[in-house]
């Protein structure tokens, strides 16, 4: 491992690991399009950089044997929006990266510094929640994985723990279906107002569904009641009800993209819209 003017660069995990175990106000640099912008602006001053662009692991798109996906945490967004293979569900992963900020941002930024710096505006969040993903995080005392869901706990907070930080992100294999990304955002590129990723699958036990709301709250918004009612063969009344239950689980903010009352009204909205764009192209399949 080198050290340049207070840059660690590990060549393994366990490197880094053990770097952030010495240094607890140590601060991992990724693609740096985050955190750069945070030193300049003052809002922290880190001990030391950890930079994680010599591991090797931590980049790249591999197949796991049961069909499934690893995602490194250093891939780049760019390369997540390219990846054609992710299809049917999982569609909406590449659907959310290809939307973040633009080309200069995608190019530098990674899925694991994103996803670690957990701001609710961002599009991978519900994306992956919605996906059924789970993150794997190493530590010194080993590799441990939770679903997404767990691994947003609060405003920009995660359920990283002291000297740990996340290695990949696994993706279940795809279902025959329709994976949905939707934002609404001021202008293309900006953080979302309100999102919605959504993937719809038919199966023995008829269509199932899975919806979950960003920008709405401290975490993504998936609700199970919610999906129970958007699964099967929903009519109005089911989807609405669906609407009215996550917006009464949001707790949106008053910002510049929209007030707390705006957000709430787009919930139903955003999802009427994606679940009739993914029936329709179920139905198209079937």
């Amino acid at each position: 491992m080198s050290v340049d003017q207070g840059v660690f660069r590990p060549a393994s995990v366990d490197e880094a690991v053990s770097v952030l175990a010495r240094l607890p106000d140590a601060r991992l640099i990724s693609g740096g399009a985050t955190l750069v912008a945070m030193i300049n602006a003052r809002l922290i001053e880190p001990a030391a950089l950890v930079s994680l662009a010599g591991v090797d692991e931590l980049h790249g798109i591999t197949e796991n044997p049961d069909g499934g996906w690893r995602i490194g945490a250093m891939t780049r967004h760019r390369d997540v929006a390219a990846e054609r293979r992710f299809t049917g569900t999982l569609a909406l992963v590449q659907q959310a990266a290809s939307l973040i900020a633009n080309a200069t941002v995608r190019n530098m930024g990674t899925i694991g510094g994103a996803i670690a710096h957990a701001d609710p505006g961002l599009d991978y969040p519900p994306a992956l929640v919605a996906a059924d993903a789970q993150i794997e995080i190493a530590s010194g005392k080993g590799r441990r994985r939770l679903p997404a869901s767990e691994f947003f706990v609060d405003w920009y907070a995660t359920a990283l723990q002291s000297a740990e930080l996340v290695t990949a992100v696994h993706l279940r294999a795809a279902s025959d279906g329709v994976g949905l990304y939707h934002k609404l955002a001021r202008v293309s590129g900006d953080y979302a107002t309100v999102s919605v990723a959504l993937t719809m699958s038919s199966g023995v036990a008829g269509i199932a569904t899975r919806a979950a709301m960003g920008a709405c709250g401290p975490t993504p918004i998936l609700l199970e009641e919610a999906n129970a009612l958007l699964s099967g063969s929903p009519g109005e009344s089911e989807l609405n009800r669906a609407g009215e239950l996550l917006a009464a689980a949001a707790d949106p903010v008053d910002d510049v993209r929209g007030s707390a009352e705006y957000r709430r009204l787009l919930i139903p909205r955003m999802l009427a819209r994606a679940f009739t764009e993914a029936r329709a192209a179920i139905g198209a399949r079937t």
